[in-house]
């Protein structure tokens, strides 16, 4: 173990300096941290990439850094199936299964958590038939908080199998996970700007007809941009070279950074920027394989928060947003983005038991963003809304326990495999509580 290492997420929103920080190589290390931290009375904490926006893995006791936890344990080609190590990034599993003609169902906008981080937070993608990340998840090893490892499927430990795939880390580390993966698979992106109404009216018809749908509004526009994507049999229409570096690095990242800079400096310009913005998009439809098309380099730091409701709600929340928008002394510079799942049954998943429209409002960091959050977090609430767990909210436990029909269940599991909280922290004795 290394003495005293300040972390902070990629947000920069939340910072810890830990005690010691432990690297392990296997389950056995982990296990035996994890004694070791029992035994000192100390708290221990996972961390992934940091790409939280909340304070899940902070720790001023021993973080456990999941780096050496990384790649592909085996592959069952014949039955779709692959067992990784938790550490793994999304970008490197993506490349891995690949290599052996597999892929994972869907995927969230960016690949650069680890496995075990996304799992654990809910993250999700979008298209009416695919659940959260967790949905994926065949089989999981987890070593708990007096150091026992337990391997939980739906028919091996289906409680602890239940409370783990969305877990917040708080029922154990995970440190190996085996996937339902389908074969490698080839997505047509069609993108193309649209007027705001055009959009919400025909909002039925475009989750139900196309595999993955998702929309972004401009702020203080009438505008909004889609994103369908289908699978096709072949990849006959390849963004040309120039044109994804056009896009996707120097208009969304280079060019936005830079608009987004200025906003920050002259809040008064934001309304006129969006527009602007909003109107300089144009259309584009390529083909590549799924998880290139699904994920985009996001180096535009911001914050965020995402509020999943059940669809029906979806009209309310998104009058109520653009009200909130609009009363808000300061401005808002980033789009609102709006993605749909199918209902699962994980006890904390936000899709738990409905279909889900999931409305994601960002701010560029070093913007006042507090008012904008807790405003539409008041809409949301009333609506059924369930905060996204890697993402900023002010949910404490006496509120969400009213959100999630399972969460004295998930309690209840807590209590069995962490009786003395060895990984518990501010964030979890907010949301789940002591």
């Amino acid at each position: 173990m290394t003495q005293v290492e300040s972390w902070r997420n990629w947000a920069g929103t939340e910072h810890a300096t830990a005690a010691s920080v432990a690297r392990p190589a296997s389950t056995a290390d982990v296990a035996a941290a994890v004694r070791a931290a029992l035994s000192a009375g100390q708290i221990l904490k996972p961390v992934g990439s940091g790409h939280s926006f909340t304070a899940a893995a902070a720790t001023a006791g021993v973080r456990l850094e999941l780096s050496r936890l990384s790649g592909l344990v085996r592959v069952d080609r014949d039955a779709g199936r692959a067992t990784v190590l938790a550490g793994t990034p999304l970008a490197v599993l993506n490349d891995a299964l690949f290599s052996h003609g597999l892929a994972l169902p869907n995927l969230g906008d960016i690949d650069v958590q680890t496995i075990s981080g996304a799992l654990a937070t809910g993250t999700h993608g979008t298209g009416a038939g695919f659940g959260c990340l967790s949905t994926f998840v065949e089989e999981l090893e987890l070593v708990t908080g007096t150091g026992e490892v337990l391997r939980c499927s739906a028919t091996q430990h289906p409680q602890v199998f239940q409370a783990a795939r969305v877990g917040l880390g708080a029922v154990g580390v995970v440190t190996e996970l085996t996937l339902r993966c389908v074969d490698a698979f080839v997505l047509q992106a069609q993108e193309r700007p649209m007027r705001l109404d055009d959009v919400l009216s025909s909002l039925d018809e475009q989750v139900a007809t196309n595999d993955h749908f998702e929309f972004y509004w401009f702020p203080y526009t009438d505008r909004a941009q889609i994103k369908a994507n289908n699978r096709v049999v072949s990849s006959d229409r390849p963004l040309p070279r120039w044109r994804g570096w056009l896009d996707d690095e120097f208009l969304s990242n280079t060019v936005f950074g830079g608009v987004c800079r200025v906003g920050r400096l002259v809040p008064a310009l934001v309304p006129t920027i969006s527009g602007i913005a909003a109107r300089a998009l144009s259309a584009r439809t390529f083909t590549d394989r799924s998880d290139k098309v699904f994920t985009s380099p996001r180096r535009v730091r911001f914050v965020e928060m995402e509020y999943g409701l059940p669809r029906a709600a979806l009209a309310e929340a998104f009058a109520g947003l653009r009200h909130v928008i609009d009363s808000l002394p300061s401005k808002v510079v980033f789009p609102v983005e709006v993605r749909f799942t199918a209902a699962d049954d994980i006890w904390l998943s936000h899709g738990y038991g409905r279909d889900n429209v999931y409305l994601a409002i960002h701010q560029f960091v070093g913007m006042e963003y507090e008012q904008y959050f807790r405003a539409f977090e008041a809409v949301c609430m009333p609506l059924g809304g369930r905060p996204h767990w890697g993402k900023m909210h002010w949910r404490d436990a006496g509120s969400l326990a009213d959100a999630y029909p399972r969460f004295g269940e998930f309690l209840a599991v807590r209590d069995d495999l962490d009786p003395d909280r060895i990984f518990a922290n501010a964030y979890t004795r907010r949301v789940l509580g002591p």
